[in-house]
């Protein structure tokens, strides 16, 4: 793998100390780095593989494992990601944001994305991911669609009381959920977010401008109006059950309430 020096020697440092414990199957790396495109900026996401037998014991102790495989600056539990299995951290000096995520050997051919493998104690990785392709994510346009004119209207009304931050976080929310991954959809590459999108998509990252806002009633208004819209360019011709109802229910209030603002 061609790496920043920092996450090479990380790397070099960390692996063989991971290796000394009987319990882990093998290690291997997801993100930036699989995919051959990392930067000095880049995470380290590890997925650690563990014994079945042995990963309730390994999950007690994780904070503990990871401060005697790295100098661990800071870490915790990954459930405000929807992953309890994981624990984010920082390593270091020089600081280096380390991801770990462990998984039972049972459970590691599941994933959105091949992993690139590296260690594998018996050839079990290997195996597991030849004979379990990956699944990649996709966005649920259904999903989206019975949600967004809600949030629209929820936003409006935010507005309207003059609750700014909170309608600039329900902007965040639209760009994150359903444009950046609208976006990343129509380029081709994986939702994630707004991730890398001024690379992956740059003319839908410099259309996006259009949402962001300052902290003003009338920015944020027509930042609003801009998120519809873009949603339904975007959007146009998927196969699913549109809500017309709630469209123009939703914008036309949001129109009353940017109307109100004089």
């Amino acid at each position: 793998m061609d790496l920043p020096s920092l996450h090479r020697q990380f790397l070099a440092d960390t692996l063989p100390r991971m290796r000394q414990d009987p319990r882990l199957v093998g290690v291997a790396i997801g993100g930036s780095i699989a995919e051959g495109r990392p930067d000095r900026y880049s995470d380290v996401d590890l997925i650690v593989v563990v014994d079945d037998d042995a990963y309730d014991a390994v999950l007690r102790e994780r904070l503990a494992l990871i401060g005697g495989w790295a100098p661990l600056v800071a870490g915790f539990t990954g459930e405000h990601v929807g992953e309890p299995r994981l624990i984010v951290t920082l390593v270091g000096p020089p600081l280096l944001h380390v991801d770990f995520k462990f998984v039972r050997l049972t459970d590691f051919a599941e994933r959105t994305e091949d992993p690139a493998i590296c260690w594998d104690r018996d050839g079990l990785l290997a195996a597991a991911l030849a004979q379990h392709p990956a699944a990649p994510s996709e966005l649920d346009l259904q999903w989206v669609e019975d949600r967004f004119w809600v949030w629209v209207h929820y936003g409006a009304t935010k507005l309207g009381r003059g609750e700014l931050f909170e309608t600039i976080g329900v902007l965040t929310h639209l760009r994150d959920l359903v444009l950046g991954p609208l976006a990343a959809r129509r380029a081709g590459t994986q939702p994630r977010g707004v991730r890398r999108l001024e690379t992956a998509a740059p003319d839908a990252a410099h259309a996006l401008r259009a949402t962001l806002c300052g902290y003003d009633r009338h920015e944020a208004g027509r930042a609003l109006l801009a998120a519809a819209d873009l949603y339904r360019q975007w959007s146009a011709g998927a196969s699913v059950e549109r809500r017309p109802d709630a469209e123009k229910l939703a914008v036309h209030y949001l129109r009353q309430v940017i109307d109100d603002l004089g």
